[in-house]
């Protein structure tokens, strides 16, 4: 089982405690992953408007998250 099905499974308790833990640390590992795909993207040439469509977000929105990483 990946990290992430593993916390899927946990966001899902029964248990509040647990269930929130899983949430955040969800959160974390998404905002590591959306880095990545940006980075990567852009090292490909992808204009900061062609991500923000993928992403479903503005470009001034991708930009200014990922602009100065």
């Amino acid at each position: 089982m990946t990290e992430a099905t593993d916390l899927a499974e946990r966001a899902g308790d029964r248990d509040p405690r647990v269930g929130l833990r899983a949430v955040a640390a969800l959160r974390r590992l998404l905002e590591q992953l959306e880095a990545v795909q940006v980075r990567i993207a852009r090292a490909k040439g992808w204009s900061w408007q062609e991500i923000a469509a993928e992403l479903g977000v503005s470009r001034q929105a991708v930009h200014k998250k990922h602009g100065r990483r």
